[in-house]
């Protein structure tokens, strides 16, 4: 009987790429954390199981794929691939003669019809496929083993079927013919043997078990590129003035390190002595170097330009910025979109379904199909099998995640999770905090008015006093004026600070009460006349702030804080998504609608007090509003926490980082436009690979059940079925990485 152009074969997708929640109903509910309490050595997780954490490499009981660090990994471990690689080598030069000889009835001339029809043919080619399914097959059928006791039937369950379904049957068909009905036998009544399509499906699982292993390796890129940009040692200066070269797990808070020219810098600080401009474009992503001196902050990774430093180390080890990036990137990779859910409510049913199709086809075909009736049956049995793929659907959210993740990490934003990701995508307000998100967030003082005969020194001096015990930006500008005016600043005593109002104190026996209108009035302080000219003040973008002295108005102060170079181009793009723009600050509102006016802002909210910015996103999330908020300080938290999106200026605090969803590391308000163009790009990947993968099986798994035959005579050999399979999962892969040269 000719039957070669039944035969087919599968293609897999490796370990790495096998399906997320394929598994029986409820799989991924289940608890598969063995990590006890007290480990604090490495922990192995499933890339699309993240519920799956390990103490050591095994293998996700679910999917049967490899497990990874959860926290990523500086050498890139090839173990399997380079074994996936031999195994499919190996298999190829054994399945190629195995083909030629199925096939040799179809060859012009026919010159191995002898070889094919000799009685010795079918243990011949019993004994090239043995090796490659006993062997070649052999993670496959672990897996697929494996699936069965954790009740999780996945991709390597169906392959496991398909081919021990062939190989069994053609060894029955090689030793035990009398056994089959006659239905089997082809026109000359001898029942075919499927050792080709065996070996062929299992060399091309393995083809696609490379394939993806590569593909996938590029996914986990960015994690990998962020760990290299650690140095290994660090140059320490010893107390005695001596230097040596340490390893990074001998640095400790408060040691001082030599930053040469050209060098990274080890670990995060402040600079101590020398001016140099540094490369931070590896961590912000931004391409200018940042001019550094005697007090600014240093972070690790970033690379030293000509000029030497000398640095006291902040922070080391697992504390500093860049471990904090590598551990929110592999968080963020690992965790799951809402959209996922779609995907997991099919793949939980998808394996069990195959079967029963697979069922529903032999049945179907050895009822009505044409003769060898039985020979049909089993051959488009295993075609679907073969052909569906749970791989692709799995694949499909968590692949992009990676590498939107990654590709957010290395210009500077960093998501804290896939929800965070999504909901970006669908925000269609933005609200901004003015200090430090709009402007500079390092105001200067411009402007002193004084009441009565009392000089400008003498008035400054007292305000500096009491605004020395504050660490608001605006109190330190004050100070700085004061310091840059050579003015010595008193000790201030009873130092109190209202929130939302200023601050007061004694200074040489005087009350000085510093702070806005509402300070003010609880004084009994108003001046018509002062808040006239604090109006002229502000209108030219000023923080002005009231003086009282012992209860009179005294004068008044003015800062100006110089808004971001970018935020221009920033407040273009978001109005480009058709984002709305509204701006919340404690200033007033003149200072506000100064900044609102030349930054085209749509709505302001002057004199707001921190309960006041979460009472605001509350009211835009009840008008409809999906809203994000950008901030960088702790009175920003409550906020960060209650949009539907917190997205915090890395160069603030870490309670606002902790609160928000988004982190922008370089704090500049164009990552927010970047963020959104990164949430779209990823969201309309995640999309295509969905449709794909929903598409594909849709067709897939009809086309070869023969549904079609009736109508157009279209069939699909198990071989074909075998290589859609795998370039489905590669496909979906290749898709994925597609991001990473999306700009945004």
């Amino acid at each position: 009987m000719e039957h070669s152009h039944h035969k087919h074969e599968p293609s897999a997708h490796d370990d790495h790429a096998c399906c997320h929640g394929a598994g029986a109903p409820g799989a991924a509910d289940k608890s598969y954390d063995h990590v006890p309490a007290d480990h604090s050595g490495t922990v192995w997780t499933c890339p699309m199981h993240p519920q799956v954490r390990e103490t050591s490499n095994t293998r996700c009981p679910i999917c049967g794929m490899s497990l990874e660090p959860e926290t990523g990994s500086l050498d890139e471990d090839t173990h399997e691939l380079d074994d996936m690689t031999r195994r499919f080598w190996i298999s190829a030069a054994l399945a190629l003669p195995l083909l030629v000889i199925a096939m040799a009835d179809m060859i012009p001339g026919k010159p191995l019809g002898a070889i094919s029809h000799a009685s010795w043919s079918g243990v011949l080619q019993m004994v090239l496929a043995t090796p490659v399914i006993v062997w070649g097959a052999a993670p496959f059928f672990i897996r697929a083993w494996r699936s069965v006791i954790a009740r999780s039937p996945n991709m390597f369950t169906l392959i496991a079927l398909g081919v021990g379904a062939a190989y069994g049957f053609s060894l029955v068909a090689t030793f035990a013919p009398d056994l089959f009905p006659a239905s089997f036998g082809g026109h000359g009544g001898q029942v075919g043997v499927y050792y080709e399509a065996a070996a062929v499906i299992t060399t091309l699982v393995l083809l696609g078990q490379v394939l993806e292993l590569r593909a996938r390796s590029a996914t986990s890129g960015a994690i990998r590129a962020l760990l290299k940009l650690t140095p290994p040692v660090a140059r320490i200066i010893r107390d005695d003035g001596s230097e040596e070269d340490i390893d990074l797990e001998h640095v400790h808070p408060g040691d001082r390190l030599r930053v040469r020219p050209g060098e990274k810098v080890a670990v995060d600080g402040e600079v101590l002595e020398g001016r140099s401009s540094v490369d931070e474009s590896m961590i912000s992503g931004e391409p200018i170097p940042v001019e550094k001196g005697a007090g600014d902050r240093l972070t690790g990774g970033t690379v030293n330009g000509t000029g030497s430093l000398v640095m006291s180390a902040t922070r080391v080890g697992q504390d500093t910025m860049l471990a904090q990036i590598v551990r929110m990137v592999a968080e963020a990779q690992r965790s799951r979109a809402p959209i996922q859910r779609l995907a997991d409510t099919v793949s939980a049913w998808f394996v069990p379904a195959v079967i029963a199709i697979s069922v529903i086809t032999f049945i179907a075909w050895a009822i009505f199909g044409p003769d060898p009736a039985l020979a049909y049956a089993f051959v488009n049995a295993v075609a679907v099998l073969i052909i569906a793929c749970p791989c692709a659907l799995g694949l499909a959210t968590p692949m992009s995640i990676m590498v939107g993740t990654g590709k957010g990490a290395q210009s500077g934003i960093l998501i804290k999770n896939a929800a965070a990701l999504e909901t970006m995508e669908k925000v269609t307000t933005v609200i901004v905090d003015k200090t430090g998100t709009l402007t500079e967030g390092k105001p200067k003082l411009v402007t002193i008015e004084t009441v009565g005969d009392r000089s400008a020194d003498e008035f400054l001096s007292g305000v500096a006093a009491v605004e020395a015990g504050s660490e608001h930006p605006l109190a330190e500008a004050i100070v700085n004026g004061a310091k840059a005016r050579d003015i010595t600043i008193t000790p201030v005593t009873d130092f109190n600070s209202i929130t939302g109002e200023g601050a007061e104190g004694l200074v040489n026996g005087q009350k000085v009460a510093i702070g806005n209108s509402k300070m003010m009035k609880r004084v009994g302080a108003c001046d018509d006349t002062l808040a006239l000219q604090a109006d002229a003040h502000r209108k030219k973008g000023q923080t002005v702030m009231f003086v009282a002295i012992d209860g009179k108005a005294a004068g008044l102060i003015g800062v100006a804080d110089p808004i971001k170079a970018t935020a221009h181009e920033a407040i273009r793009r978001l109005h480009a998504q058709s984002l709305k723009v509204v701006m919340l600050t404690g200033d007033n509102v003149s200072t506000a609608e100064a900044v609102a006016r030349e930054l085209g802002i749509d709505e302001i909210h002057a004199d707001v007090s921190p309960s006041d910015k979460n009472r605001i996103v509350r009211e835009l999330r009840g008008q409809g509003a999906v809203v994000a908020m950008a901030g960088d300080g702790i009175n920003d938290a409550p906020a960060l926490a209650q949009a539907d999106v917190g997205i915090a200026m890395g160069t603030g605090t870490d309670v606002a980082m902790e609160s928000a969803g988004i982190t922008l590391v370089s704090g500049d308000i164009l990552g927010i436009a970047k963020a959104r163009a990164l949430s779209q790009a990823t969201m309309t990947n995640i999309r295509q690979n969905l449709f794909f993968a929903f598409v594909y099986n849709a067709l897939g798994v009809p086309l070869a059940a023969g549904i079609f035959y009736p109508a157009f005579g279209l069939l699909l050999s198990p071989m074909i079925a075998a290589a859609a399979m795998s370039l489905s999962s590669v496909s979906v892969i290749a898709n994925a990485l597609r991001l990473r040269r999306v700009p945004i």
